[in-house]
């Protein structure tokens, strides 16, 4: 199959279900609730080793944010709430009630609540103060820039993660511009982030290890400098592959992000060195959700 000349493999990828929680850290200019939702995002690629996965969702006008300031929305994935939970409380307090101006809300409406400034309260040593607005509760917590302001719970909802497909290219400068291409695609649709690097991963792995400490291990089927000596996958004139991993709220979302990416890579000039577009998976083993390539795009 090829869309606009681009080779589609018959594969599909393997994700997972997962928990979401969707917050809106705003602040008194685009710079500061930029720096705080950069902060609160970092070291979040896996939950293979970093509790959880998280990126920042969109940018939000005047208009979109609960305060009338500038902000961003945040989503958060992980497949334990404990994590989702322990994750959000450290980086919010850590990252957000540190940062010059910022205010934290939720971004999602539930019924499974957890606790956003629930706790963050008593950081304010007995000063701070409880407001109810439309049956939902805001703590003022006073700090030297003058008060913080959190939304007490935010919810807690079904999600997926590890939808993903790989670039395969005769070229990793050709690789990473399409990558690029298809990251900024995705940052403009809802519900869905990027949490790798810039969107990009370079170091895909497969399950498992010759080491027994490890749980995951270079995904070498895939690695052009181990083409002659395992299993590979590559075809010869493959010297470089690319993934980008997509997490949403739902598949339609991950199709979406799949769809529309794959094809504004088939409409650039990058096309061209681009071998084939493949996907990571399992077996079909172990992920609930399997995003087939071709019928994505059909």
């Amino acid at each position: 199959m090829k869309i606009n000349g681009l080779a589609i493999e018959n594969t599909f990828a393997e994700a997972f279900n997962m928990k979401a929680s969707r917050i809106i850290v705003t602040a008194d200019n685009t710079k500061w609730a930029r720096n705080a939702a950069v902060s609160f995002t970092g070291f979040a690629t896996s939950v293979i080793a970093c509790g959880v996965e998280a990126g920042i969702e969109k940018q939000l006008t005047t208009k979109d944010t609960p305060d009338g300031r500038p902000g961003f929305s945040i989503l958060l994935f992980s497949m334990s709430r404990s994590q989702l939970e322990k994750q959000l409380e450290t980086r919010a307090g850590q990252c957000i009630l540190t940062c010059p101006t910022t205010a934290l809300f939720s971004g999602l409406d539930g019924e499974d609540m957890i606790p956003l400034g629930k706790n963050l309260k008593y950081f304010g040593d007995g000063y701070q103060i409880s407001k109810r607005i439309d049956k939902k509760r805001f703590w003022r917590i006073p700090v030297m820039d003058g008060e913080f302001m959190c939304e007490e719970m935010t919810a807690r909802i079904p999600a997926i993660g590890g939808g993903n497909f790989l670039l395969l290219s005769k070229n990793r400068s050709s690789c990473l511009s399409a990558c690029e291409i298809a990251v900024n695609v995705m940052s403009k649709i809802d519900n869905i982030i990027t949490p790798f690097p810039g969107g990009v991963v370079r170091s895909g792995s497969k399950v498992g290890s010759k080491y027994k400490a490890l749980i995951a291990s270079t995904n070498d089927a895939f690695c052009p400098s181990l083409s002659g000596i395992t299993g590979s996958k590559l075809h010869k004139s493959v010297n470089c592959v690319m993934e980008i991993v997509i997490n949403g709220l739902t598949k339609e979302d991950i199709d979406k992000g799949i769809r529309e990416s794959l094809i504004a890579i088939s409409k650039s000039k990058y096309k061209k060195d681009i071998v084939s577009v493949s996907a990571g998976n399992y077996g079909g083993k172990l992920g609930q959700h399997h995003f087939h390539l071709r019928k994505i795009l059909k």
